[in-house]
């Protein structure tokens, strides 16, 4: 399962490269079916099948950046929202915290 394998070459090009065994041993591969030099007939190769090209109108260019624009700009306000609530509550935990501050000095100082 974890040994590696080398996949066979359907068209073969008349490079032999040997396989590099695990412990280091060249085997050579087996020569298979040298090319006859005949020609055979080849399967016919059927063309890819076409698929439909988007067109764009000087209409749909204008909605696509209209609506690119406006997935910006809620994105950037989103964000930017999200960023003045942590930066008010940072500045509420200040202020509560220099109110506990105060209320705990002057309570030792009546001691």
């Amino acid at each position: 399962m974890l040994r590696p394998h080398v996949p066979v070459n359907e068209q073969p090009t008349a490079e032999i490269i040997p396989t590099i065994t695990t412990l280091g041993a060249v085997v050579p591969h087996d020569p298979g079916h040298a090319p006859c030099g005949c020609h055979h007939s080849t399967a016919p190769v059927t063309p890819a099948a076409s698929r439909p090209t988007v067109q764009l109108t000087p209409g749909t260019l204008i909605a696509l950046v209209g609506g690119g624009t406006a997935v910006a700009l809620i994105v950037g306000v989103v964000l930017v929202s999200m960023l003045l609530a942590v930066a008010v509550t940072g500045a509420s935990v200040a202020v509560v915290a220099v109110v506990l501050r105060s209320l705990l000095a002057s309570d030792t100082k009546r001691r």
